[in-house]
């Protein structure tokens, strides 16, 4: 398990899935499945995430001022 912090890059409201790009520059996407428990109902293009990644694939995503699910 590793958590890193990212920048928004891309969202989509009607699916919940998007990208984010890591401090390094490296585009990861992600699934509604990561936001569960999260309580983020939307995100904006440069606003900045953590996130929880486990073999390869985001499992949870959320805010910087809120708690990892």
């Amino acid at each position: 398990m590793t958590v890193l912090q990212a920048t928004v890059a891309d969202w989509d409201g009607a699916t919940r899935t998007g990208a984010v790009l890591l401090d390094d520059g490296t585009r990861v996407a992600f699934g509604a499945t990561s936001l569960e428990g999260s309580g983020v109902r939307l995100l904006r293009s440069g606003q900045r995430v953590h996130l929880r990644v486990e073999a390869g694939e985001v499992v949870a995503l959320t805010l910087l001022t809120m708690p990892l699910p």
